[in-house]
């Protein structure tokens, strides 16, 4: 009966810390920073970010990157890490989801992080994942990274990039 009590208590706690969806904070400036996990919803409707819908205006996805989202909608995931007090985060994150948006990806195949200034979020999960530069936009398929967009990436267009990582995982 013992081993049955302490066992059931394990598995409360650690629920409870898995439960740990995000710390939200302001730093000194009044700039509300969220650590761990968020939703497009949180972003796109908590005044704090009105950054969110205005970095949307006016944005057209590249062709190719909306063309191998669509195709590949039901295979990927993406892991994003991003910053809510980073500028290059309020310049991409709301772009990256007009193009998930327009290809039809499911906002459930998207795993969104913030993290704070020193770039930690939740459970180490940045640390787990090599994270030195937000927006990170990681492409998973199968449990694995088949490759990954730092902020503005290689050609300074992120979507470009990411549809060829997309399209290279075909081959």
């Amino acid at each position: 009966m013992k081993k049955i009590v302490l066992f059931s208590v394990f598995l409360f706690l650690g629920g409870a810390v898995l439960a740990q969806a995000a710390e939200i904070s302001r730093d000194s400036h009044g700039t509300k920073i969220i650590k761990g996990f968020m939703t497009k919803q949180e972003l796109s409707t908590d005044t704090a970010f009105a950054w969110f819908a205005q970095n949307q205006q006016g944005y057209t996805p590249e062709q190719n990157a909306l063309q191998a989202f669509k195709a590949n909608k039901d295979s990927i995931n993406i892991v994003a890490f991003a910053g809510t007090w980073c500028g290059d985060t309020k310049s991409l994150l709301p772009k990256f989801f007009a193009l998930a948006d327009a290809a039809g990806f499911s906002q459930d195949r998207i795993i969104l992080l913030g993290v704070d200034r020193s770039k930690k979020t939740i459970q180490h999960l940045a640390e787990a994942f090599g994270i030195t530069n937000v927006p990170t936009f990681i492409v998973m398929k199968n449990g694995k990274e088949l490759g990954r967009v730092v902020e503005y990436g290689k050609y300074g267009m992120f979507d470009k990039e990411l549809g060829e990582i997309i399209t290279s995982s075909k081959k």
